[in-house]
């Protein structure tokens, strides 16, 4: 790990300022990515800005769930509100790594790392979620954009994630027995516009599954996937997994979270 700066700002005005007055710098929320990154070598930040002290964790529930950027992961798994409100979202969260990561791991950081195989990015784009920054509102179908990359600015920072409630929803995913990242993981929501699939762990990034959607759309029932097969054209194929084998888990994951769906 090589030498860097440490800031710890109390407002994110003050945040914004210092990431933009330095280039080379990363905000850090709960560290679960950017410390074993940078251990590794993988990042060498000249300035990382701690943003622990902003206080601005939270949930809210009224005609939508509103999560602040630094809820942690067990904070929504352990949410009665969001367990009545969206359960599939809580049960997400609480299946994200192990119980470190969850208690120091947020939403605001994992959904600003956009790691291809992480589960937060198929909740926010199969609940068709809005991402709430110090500067504007961005569509989840607008705000991831590849592979670790998102829509967010220099500078700019996430400060809530905000989640339609929908009729029923579930997800369902393959860990990784080791990294407990998803091989494959799908979430699955009936909504007032109709069904919404998406998939992460399976491609370079979190992407929706049209084909399983206009399936669900002629009922929401796990029988109606029977049937609907998945391309394995662009899909990874590492040493976990084949691309052809995880287009045959997104169809079964799709049905687990279909079934899962409450």
């Amino acid at each position: 790990m090589e030498n860097f700066n440490y800031h710890r700002p109390a407002s994110v005005d003050d945040a914004v300022k210092a990431a933009t007055a330095r280039p080379d710098a990363k905000y850090m929320s709960g560290g679960m990515t950017l410390i074993p990154t940078m251990k590794q070598g993988l990042a060498s930040p000249s300035d990382i800005i701690d943003l622990g002290a902003l206080k601005n964790s939270g949930i809210s529930v009224g005609a939508t769930v509103v999560i602040k950027a630094g809820t942690t992961h067990a904070e929504v798994a352990h949410s009665a509100e969001v367990r009545k409100a969206i359960p599939a979202l809580a049960a997400l969260a609480g299946g994200i790594g192990d119980p470190h990561v969850r208690n120091k791991g947020t939403i605001g950081g994992s959904v600003t790392n956009n790691d291809p195989a992480a589960d937060y990015p198929s909740a926010c784009l199969g609940l068709g979620a809005t991402i709430h920054t110090n500067a504007r509102k961005i569509r989840a179908e607008d705000f991831f954009t590849g592979m670790f990359s998102t829509a967010l600015e220099d500078g700019e920072v996430i400060t809530a994630v905000e989640f339609p409630i929908p009729r029923k929803a579930g997800y369902a995913k393959f860990p990784n027995p080791a990294s407990r990242y998803a091989m494959v993981g799908v979430f699955v929501a009936d909504t007032a516009d109709g069904p919404r699939v998406a998939v992460t762990g399976a491609g370079a990034g979190v992407f929706r599954a049209s084909a399983l959607e206009a399936a669900l759309g002629k009922g929401f029932d796990s029988a109606s996937l029977t049937g609907t097969p998945v391309p394995a054209k662009d899909l990874n194929n590492d040493l976990h997994a084949s691309a052809e084998y995880r287009a045959h888990l997104i169809t079964v994951m799709a049905k687990r979270a279909v079934d899962a769906a409450k």
